[in-house]
C-alpha cells in the first residue's frame, strides 16, 4: 500500500472535538490506519521507508487524536496499538517475554514540560524528578537474553511482541559478550542498540561503490541491513557497535542508572555520557548541549531519551498502549538544506493510489546524500507552490525519505515548469481517476494493473495474511514480469518447471516457495478475507465477517443492510464490501481460489459449554489488561459463545474495564450496562470452561 492521499494539512488540523462521527471522519480514521500500517513495514521490515520520522509522527499524532476523541471508532489492530510492524520473511521469529515498547516523543520545550506535569502528577509529588538522559542512538533495537551466563537468545524488536531471531548474526559483534561474569544473575535480558559509527559507515560505503553495489542510505539502514542477513559471515565483515540501554531481571537494582552500571559490569558497552538531572529545566539544558555536540558525535542520534531513574517510580507510572509513561524520546529540529527540484515523477501503489514523487539535486543533509522526497498527492504540490526547477527547502530529521518543506519563489528564473499529474497509469496506461472527496488519483485497471498487482501479492503472502514465506517483494514483482501470476489465485497453478527457468530460481528455492504456497491452503477464513485487500477490511472485521457469515459465498452475497447489522460496520465500509465481490474479476479469483482447495468456510468449533455465562452476549474491553492482551481475551469470549464488540452501544451486554479505562467506561455507566474487573471476568472464563 502507497500514501493515500493524506495531506499534512490533514494531519495538522488540530486538536478534534468529541462529536457524532461523520463518514468522513471514518475514511480519514482508515486511510490513516492504512498509511501508518504500510510505513511502518517499509520502515522495519523492508528498510525502505518513503516518508520521513517528521511527517510520520504528525500521522500517528492525529490517528491517536481522532481515536481519543472517538473511542467508539477505536480499533485493537489500529497502528497505535502497534510497535513496529511484522517480522521480516527468512528469519524465525522469537516471542518476547515482555514487550519492547517504543517511546512517546516531545519535539519542543512545552511538549516536554508537558510530559513532566503528567509524570509527577501520576506520582502524587509536586517536586522535581531526578531523570536519566542519554543520546537517542539512530539504529536497530535488540534484545538479548542470558540463561547461566551464556547468550542463548537475540531478537529484533519486531512488533513489539514477536522479533526476528537473530541470534547467530549478533554473535558476530564484538561488543556483545558471549559469556557473563558468574555473579550475574541466572536469567537477564539486556536490550540496547545495534549501530554503525559515521567513519565505519562513510568506509562501508567506498567498499560498495569500488564493488559497483548501491549505497546504504544512512548508518541505521545499513546497520539494518548488516543484521538481517541471512548469512551470518556476510554480517561478520560489517563494523557493528552496540550500546545498552537497559535489562531485565537484575536482583537490587532500585534505579535506571544503577542498572546500566550493573549491565556495564557485566561487560556491555554503556554510553559514558549518561548523566543524571533533577527537573526538566536540567533536560532542556542538556538537550540544547547536545544540539551543538551531535554533528562532533561518532555516531548519529535523532535526540535524546529521558527516564524516570527510579524503577519503583517507572512501575507505578506503568504504560499506557504502545509507550511507557516514564520515558520519552526528546527528538532533534529537522536539518535543512536547499537544493533543486529537477521533476516530480510518480508511483502507483496497491490500491492504485498515483503518488507523486521529488526528483532532487542530490544534497548532503545531515551526512546522508538526499535525491528523492515523497509529495504524497496533487493538492500538496499546489498547495506549496512546487514547479519542476524550482530551488526548494528539503527537510530531514534522521529519516531516509525526507519532506520538501517549500518553494524558493525569489529565486525563480521564469523556466520552471509547473507539474501536471497524468490522466492516465504510467504502469498500465489504465484512466486515472481523482474520485469527489479524494486527495489522490486512482488507476483504474486493478489487479490488471501490474503496479498494483506487485503489491497486492505482497499483502496477500504478508504473516498475517496467508504467511506465505520466501513471497516477498523482489519474488512477487519477478512473478508477475514474467507474466506467470496474472492474480493472486495464480499462485496456487505455479510449477516447479516455471519457477526454475526464471533467473532467481535454483531447486531448493523453488521447492521453498511451492511448499510455503501448499501450507497457505489451510489458513482460516477470516485470513484469506483479510488477504484478499478488501478496502477498509483489516483483521478483525476480517474475523467478524468470517463469525457471521461462515463461508465466502454467505459474504459474497451479503447486502449493505445486513452487513450494517455487524457492530463495527458502517455504511463506507459495507459499500467496500459489497462493491468487491461485486465485481466480475473478483469473483472469477474466488472461484480459482475455491478449486486451488483453500477455506472457504469457517471451521467447526468446539461446542461453547451450556452454562456459558458468555452465550449471546455482547463483550467490551476497555483498559489495559494485565494478565492477557485484548485480542486473547476477546477470543475467549468468542470460543464461549460470546461476541467481542469495539464499542460501547445499547446491544452491549457487558463492559470488561481493565486499567485506565476510558470514556467507554463512562459510556457504560451512562448506559447502565453491567461492568466487571479483569479478575472477575477471568473468574467468569474459568468457570464456563469448567
Amino acid at each position: 500500500m502507497e500514501p493515500t492521499g493524506l495531506t499534512e494539512s490533514t494531519a495538522l488540523t488540530g486538536s478534534v472535538q468529541a462529536m457524532e462521527p461523520t463518514p468522513e471522519l471514518r475514511h480519514e480514521i482508515d486511510g490513516l490506519r492504512r498509511e501508518l500500517e504500510e510505513h511502518n513495514y517499509r520502515y522495519h521490515v523492508l528498510n525502505q521507508p518513503t516518508i520521513s520520522d517528521a511527517e510520520y509522527d504528525r500521522f500517528f499524532r492525529r490517528l491517536q487524536e481522532l481515536e481519543l476523541a472517538h473511542p467508539e471508532l477505536d480499533s485493537p489492530d489500529s497502528p497505535t496499538h502497534r510497535v513496529g510492524a511484522p517480522v521480516q520473511e527468512g528469519f524465525g521469529t522469537l516471542r518476547h517475554r515482555v514487550p519492547m515498547l517504543s517511546l512517546a516523543n516531545a519535539f519542543n520545550a512545552d511538549e516536554l514540560k508537558a510530559w513532566d506535569v503528567r509524570v509527577r502528577k501520576l506520582l502524587g509529588t509536586t517536586g522535581e524528578v531526578t531523570y536519566s538522559v542519554e543520546p537517542k542512538i539512530d539504529g536497530l533495537a535488540i534484545s538479548l537474553r542470558f540463561e547461566a551466563g551464556r547468550l542463548i537468545e537475540a531478537a529484533t524488536r519486531g512488533d513489539g511482541v514477536t522479533g526476528e531471531d537473530v541470534t547467530s548474526n549478533i554473535r558476530t559483534i564484538k561488543d556483545i559478550p558471549w559469556h557473563l561474569p558468574p555473579y550475574c544473575p541466572e536469567n537477564i535480558e539486556v536490550r540496547g542498540e545495534v549501530y554503525i559509527g559515521k567513519d565505519d559507515f562513510r568506509k562501508l560505503n567506498q567498499e560498495r561503490e569500488q564493488l559497483g553495489e548501491p549505497n546504504f542510505a544512512n548508518p541505521r539502514n545499513a546497520a539494518a541491513g548488516s543484521l538481517r542477513q541471512l548469512d551470518p559471515r556476510i554480517t561478520a565483515k560489517r563494523p557493528l557497535g552496540f550500546w545498552a540501554y537497559g535489562a531485565i531481571g537484575l536482583d537490587g537494582i532500585t534505579t535506571h542508572y544503577g542498572a546500566l552500571e550493573a549491565v556495564g559490569n557485566m561487560g556491555f558497552p554503556v554510553y559514558p555520557e549518561v548523566r543524571l538531572v533533577t527537573g526538566i529545566d536540567a533536560v532542556e539544558a542538556l538537550y540544547q548541549r547536545y544540539c551543538e555536540t551531535r554533528e562532533a558525535m561518532p555516531f548519529e542520534i535523532d535526540g535524546i531519551v529521558i527516564k524516570v531513574n527510579s524503577l519503583a517510580d517507572q512501575e507505578r507510572l506503568g504504560t499506557v498502549g504502545r509507550e511507557p509513561r516514564w520515558a520519552i524520546a526528546y527528538k532533534f529540529p529537522a536539518i535543512q538544506e536547499n537544493t533543486r527540484l529537477e521533476d516530480i515523477t510518480v508511483h502507483v501503489g496497491r490500491t492504485g493510489t498515483i503518488n507523486p514523487v521529488a526528483i532532487l539535486t542530490p544534497v548532503n543533509i545531515g551526512g546522508v546524500v538526499v535525491s528523492r522526497a515523497t509529495l504524497h498527492n496533487e493538492d500538496e504540490i499546489v498547495r506549496k507552490d512546487l514547479r519542476i526547477g524550482d530551488w526548494v527547502v528539503v527537510q530531514r530529521a534522521g529519516d531516509v525519505i525526507p519532506q520538501v518543506v517549500k518553494a524558493i519563489p525569489e529565486k525563480r528564473t521564469g523556466e520552471e515548469r509547473l507539474f501536471q499529474m497524468p490522466t492516465t497509469c504510467p504502469v498500465c496506461g489504465a484512466p486515472a481517476v481523482r474520485l469527489e472527496g479524494e486527495a489522490a488519483r486512482y488507476c483504474t485497471n486493478g489487479l490488471q494493473c501490474p503496479a498494483q498487482l506487485v503489491e497486492s501479492l505482497r499483502h496477500f503472502a504478508s504473516r498475517r495474511a496467508m504467511d506465505i514465506e520466501w513471497l516477498g517483494i523482489k519474488v512477487a514483482e519477478i512473478l508477475v514480469e514474467a507474466k506467470l501470476v496474472k492474480d493472486v489465485a495464480d499462485l496456487y497453478a505455479l510449477t516447479k518447471e516455471q519457477l526454475l527457468a526464471l533467473d532467481r530460481f535454483g531447486e531448493k528455492s523453488a521447492d521453498n516457495l511451492l511448499e510455503a504456497v501448499e501450507q497457505s491452503k489451510s489458513r482460516s477464513l477470516d485470513r484469506l478475507i483479510f488477504a484478499l485487500g478488501i478496502h477498509e477490511v483489516g483483521e478483525v472485521t476480517a474475523r467478524l465477517l468470517a463469525k457471521e457469515f461462515r463461508s465466502m459465498e454467505c459474504l459474497a452475497a451479503a447486502t449493505c443492510e445486513a452487513l450494517q447489522a455487524i457492530p463495527s460496520i458502517g455504511p463506507s465500509m459495507s459499500e467496500s464490501i459489497v462493491d468487491f465481490f461485486a465485481e466480475e474479476h473478483n469473483q472469477k479469483v474466488l472461484a480459482k481460489l475455491k478449486a486451488a482447495g483453500l477455506a472457504m468456510e469457517l471451521a467447526e468449533t468446539p461446542d461453547v459449554p451450556p452454562d456459558s455465562p458468555f452465550a449471546g452476549r455482547e463483550v467490551v474491553f476497555t483498559g489495559k489488561l494485565e494478565t492477557m492482551t485484548r485480542g486473547e481475551a476477546q477470543e475467549l469470549v468468542e470460543r464461549l459463545g460470546g461476541t467481542a464488540g469495539s464499542a460501547v452501544t445499547r446491544k452491549t451486554s457487558l463492559v470488561v474495564a481493565g486499567a485506565d479505562a476510558g470514556s467507554k467506561l463512562d459510556k457504560a455507566r451512562k448506559l447502565e450496562i453491567p461492568i466487571m474487573t479483569e479478575s472477575e471476568f477471568a473468574r467468569w472464563v474459568a468457570e464456563a470452561q469448567g
